[in-house]
Parts: C-alpha cells; sequence; structure tokens
C-alpha cells in the first residue's frame, strides 16, 4: 500500500485524526503540540498519525489535501487546516461541536491510525 493509500485510509477510517510530528503525549513540535491538546479539550478519543516515524507519509502528506504543512487535522474525512485554524476553531467552540458531531456518527479507537 503506498503512502498515499495509507493517508487515505486513515483519513476515511477515523471521525478525526490529526497528522503531526510525534505523538499527542510526545509531541515534537510546537504546532503539532497546540493542535493535538486542542483536539484533546474536546474531550473526545481522536486517532493520530505520526509523520516522524513514516518517511513516505512525511513526504507524501502535502500532496494529499494541497496542504504543505504539519500538523493537518481531519474531520469526518475533510482537511479542517493547520494549528491555527484548530485553535481558532477551539477558542470559537466550532471544534468541540465539530468533534464530538464526527465521534456521534461514528465510534474510532484512539491510537496511532497509520
Amino acid at each position: 500500500m503506498s503512502a498515499l493509500e495509507r493517508i487515505d485510509q486513515a483519513v476515511k477510517s477515523n471521525p478525526v485524526v490529526i497528522f503531526m510530528k510525534g505523538t499527542p503525549k510526545m509531541p515534537q513540535c510546537g504546532f503539532s503540540s497546540r493542535a493535538s491538546q486542542a483536539l484533546m479539550a474536546c474531550g473526545e478519543e481522536f486517532a493520530y498519525v505520526n509523520v516522524l516515524a513514516d518517511p513516505e507519509i512525511f513526504q507524501d502528506l502535502p500532496q494529499y489535501a494541497n496542504w504543505p504543512t504539519f500538523p493537518q487535522v481531519y474531520i469526518n474525512g475533510e482537511l479542517i487546516g493547520g494549528c491555527d485554524i484548530t485553535l481558532e476553531m477551539y477558542q470559537k467552540g466550532e471544534l468541540q461541536q465539530m468533534v464530538k458531531a464526527a465521534m456521534q456518527s461514528n465510534a474510532a479507537p484512539e491510537g496511532d491510525a497509520a
């Protein structure tokens, strides 16, 4: 399975997934840390992919949704955005509503989605 296929599978099989540098408990960059903290603050489980652990995903993810940076947050198969957009949505209360709605329509285990 190609990296793009693995990315597509992670996006489509998880209601909420973040592609980040590191993990939510051990983030490897400030942007990934802040975005994953916003998702954790929503109170729902979410999947993650550590792009540093998979060089092919790290290389191919920017082409997947035409978004050049990390982290990337997907809810219900749609790219929400990176750190700034995720934090802005959280501050407005939009992220919490989107995450809760996604989790109500799907049930997914927490953990590494790759």
